[in-house]
């Protein structure tokens, strides 16, 4: 498996995993793959990572900046990430979500937040912070990480493709 930056050739195969990642999924919007398109319209797709296994894309994350009301810049948000399920539960996950954060310090991000499994989301260092808030989902799904563990205390705001139809 290789981990690599998307290419303009790989948008399909990224839409095709992602929609098919997501199909069914418990706390799916059904509008992940046209997210990943809208961030990547809007300019606002920062970070794009692919599995590419043998020439298969067999996987997918983004990161995109986050807006805080505080005014805190340098923060951004992980997801959607994706894995075609036949390679779900064999680490192409892991490795794009650990690839993501660590490209976190080149792009001069003071933080990281994510929207999803607790229990899955913890093991790369993300932690339920009262600090930094996202009224828009139950708080043991919204989490944060920061290099320094400084955290400002603000209500977080997801880029606007995060609310198309």
């Amino acid at each position: 498996m290789w981990i690599r930056a998307e290419t303009a050739a790989d948008h399909d195969a990224i839409r095709r995993v992602t929609e098919a990642a997501f199909a069914g999924a418990e706390h799916a919007s059904g509008t992940e793959a046209r997210i990943v398109d809208a961030l990547r319209e809007a300019g606002a797709l920062r970070l794009s990572l692919v599995a590419d296994i043998d020439g298969r894309i067999a996987g997918h994350v983004a990161l995109s900046p986050v807006t805080l009301d505080d005014g805190t810049g340098g923060w951004y948000g992980l997801g959607p990430v994706a894995v075609d399920p036949r390679d779900q539960r064999h680490g192409v996950g892991g490795a794009l979500i650990r690839a993501a954060l660590a490209e976190l310090p080149a792009l001069g991000a003071r933080g990281c937040v994510v929207l999803g499994d607790p229990g899955y989301y913890t093991r790369f260092g993300f932690r339920q912070h009262t600090t930094l808030r996202y009224p828009e989902a139950p708080p043991e799904y919204f989490m944060a990480l920061s290099p320094d563990d400084t955290l400002p205390q603000a209500r977080v705001a997801y880029h606007p493709a995060f609310s198309v139809a």
